[in-house]
């Protein structure tokens, strides 16, 4: 309130210069508002020099200020605060305001200092050219005006590599992300800047160089667990499973022991680069893995690479995390490695299932048919029309309302599954009346789906489900056929052999099966007449049969496999035989 006077204006901004990175310092945190001081203070300085600039903008009030006042002992304090005026521009992504401001910061010193070279990043060519004001021993300055100068550069850089990343020009951000790694910054930011180069290394295709970056990362800081997980996600890529269950168990062991590290920052400076980059792309990069989630990745990845003890042994474990309220700790939704919970149990029953737990994996599956029973209709009709966009919906919501077409179709997926994995586990343990109980239970279920419209063929938003639904279909009747073939029921078996077939005409478990039923009926003609249709399949439909079991979802692949016709040599050579006694007949 105390009126304007010029030969105590330099006090006056250096007083505000302090004031704000005390203000800043003290927050600890990401700086995103307006400093308003600093509008306050140039208005000041307008009214000290007789003009007056109340209905400009911030960017057009330093325009003015920079271009109409003179005054050599405003030039240092002023050039100090741009330089706070462009930390908080450039916390809030303004960076063609900071160029600017940079720019009319150089040119009030010298014309031809802010000239940009071609090739060179204009943000940082422009800070760079900005001279640093000398201080004056008897105004002494809470941050250096040279520092911050540092932490801006090294700011910008990180902040457009960042940018640059997000946008998917890889080259241009790895070579911003390197400028920053030079620059001036706590061992924090750094190793979150080692980080953001292995992610942008990962994704130009350089696996080799992403994982020398995140390992540098972590000889940084430690505790940047964040690349550690991405290391992981690299070896996964590479297809070295040791290597990458090695990391994932680290990373595991790393958050069990010590909960979110405190910022490493460094106490010297008010102002500091983390205070300045704080983008969703960073966020998402630098996110912090629950241990459960951790959990479920070495559970899953043991089970997609035959691991099965390991697998097992983490299932169980994360299924106890889900007794002790984990839904409560983790975000299921979102960026979480999470699957929904209802598949975490199918995947346990079959890492039980491969690992001779038969009895295990039966009170696994019941868990989700019980959960899921009162979630689906009487009747689902899936109709041709395009349904709105959905949000997932919350898992204690499952239970409450109507469900979409889309969740009804998930639920039915799961149950329908459930029933599939008792049948083959009834099956291993020579249960051949409870397997088919099971598997008729299975089938009945999905008698409930019914598709309507001009055609069969539902939309593109619900193909996955549906696919799904059609496989399980398919593998419960083989898994029944086979089941009835072991009791001599053969009829009963080829009935389940052909309508196998009308779902699935290529496939040639599917096929073999019907042609050993066949031969067992001593119809041995047509069981010669598919074998041979069977054996003239070309190759590119035996590599869709492998396409489509890698689409399958994990839970399933142990049922495809068990669904395999075990015979076909014997079955070949019996026919073969039959079919060389024929010609000698003849």
């Amino acid at each position: 309130g105390l009126p304007v006077a010029l030969p105590t204006l330099p006090l006056e901004l250096t007083v505000l210069y302090n004031s704000l990175l005390f203000t800043v310092g003290a927050s600890d945190s990401a700086i995103k508002e307006e400093a308003g001081g600093i509008r306050q203070g140039l208005l000041r300085v307008l009214e000290a020099c007789g003009a007056c600039g109340q209905d400009l903008d911030t960017e057009e009030l330093w325009e003015k200020v920079l271009q109409e006042v003179t005054v050599e002992e405003l030039q240092a304090p002023l050039h100090r605060l741009g330089a706070l005026q462009a930390a908080w521009w450039l916390a809030d992504s303004r960076l063609e305001s900071v160029a600017g401001l940079f720019q009319l910061l150089s040119t009030a010193e010298d014309p031809g200092r802010a000239h940009c070279s071609e090739g060179q990043n204009k943000l940082l060519s422009v800070i760079k050219a900005w001279q640093v004001p000398p201080e004056g021993p008897s105004l002494p300055l809470v941050q250096s005006a040279k520092d911050l100068k540092e932490i801006l550069c090294t700011a910008a850089a990180f902040l457009q590599g960042l940018q640059e990343l997000e946008a998917g020009n890889f080259p241009t951000a790895f070579s911003l992300l390197q400028e920053a790694t030079g620059g001036f910054c706590s061992k924090k930011v750094l190793a979150q800047i080692y980080t953001s180069l292995g992610c942008c290394a990962q994704r130009m295709g350089k696996p080799q160089t992403a994982l020398q970056h995140l390992k540098r990362s972590l000889q940084v800081d430690i505790q940047c667990l964040p690349a550690l997980s991405h290391v992981a996600a690299v070896y996964h890529e590479l297809g070295e499973t040791d290597a990458e269950l090695q990391a994932l168990t680290l990373l595991y062991e790393a958050l069990e022991k010590s909960p979110p590290a405190a910022a490493s920052s460094s106490p010297y400076f008010l102002m500091r680069t983390e205070l300045l980059v704080h983008t969703p792309v960073l966020t998402s990069l630098l996110r912090r893995h629950h241990p459960s989630e951790v959990k479920y990745l070495l559970a899953q990845r043991c089970l997609q690479d035959r691991r099965v003890a390991d697998a097992v042994e983490h299932y169980l474990d994360f299924l106890s995390l889900l007794q002790e309220g984990l839904q409560q700790q983790v975000p299921l939704h979102g960026s979480s490695a999470l699957p929904r919970i209802p598949e975490v149990f199918l995947e346990a029953a079959s890492a039980l299932e491969q690992a001779g737990r038969h009895q295990d994996a039966i009170i696994v599956c019941e868990e989700v048919i019980s959960r899921t029973t009162d979630l689906i209709p009487r009747v689902l009709r899936v109709e041709e029309r395009l349904e709105q966009p959905e949000c997932s919906l919350p898992r204690a919501e499952l239970a409450g309302g109507l469900l979409s077409q889309k969740e009804s179709l998930c639920c039915l997926a799961w149950r329908t599954a459930g029933y599939l994995h008792q049948g083959w586990a009834w099956a291993k343990l020579g249960k051949s009346k409870e397997a088919i109980t099971q598997f008729s239970r299975c089938l009945s279920d999905l008698l409930r789906v019914q598709l309507h419209g001009s055609g069969v063929k539902p939309t593109e938003n619900l193909q996955p489900e549906v696919e799904v639904l059609q496989k399980i279909r398919l593998l419960s009747l083989i898994g029944r056929g086979t089941q009835f073939l072991e009791l001599g029921r053969h009829k009963e078996a080829l009935l389940d052999f052909q309508h196998s077939l009308q779902i699935s005409p290529s496939d040639p478990a599917a096929a073999s099966f019907l042609v050993q039923v066949l031969w067992k009926l001593n119809r041995k003609q047509e069981a010669v007449a598919q074998w041979q249709k069977l054996s003239q399949s070309c190759p590119e439909e035996d590599g869709q049969q492998q396409r489509q079991g890698r689409s399958l979802p994990l839970y399933l692949v142990s049922c495809l496999e068990q669904a395999m016709f075990p015979h076909s040599e014997a079955l070949a050579r019996s026919i073969q035989d039959y079919l060389g006694v024929a010609a000698q007949d003849t």
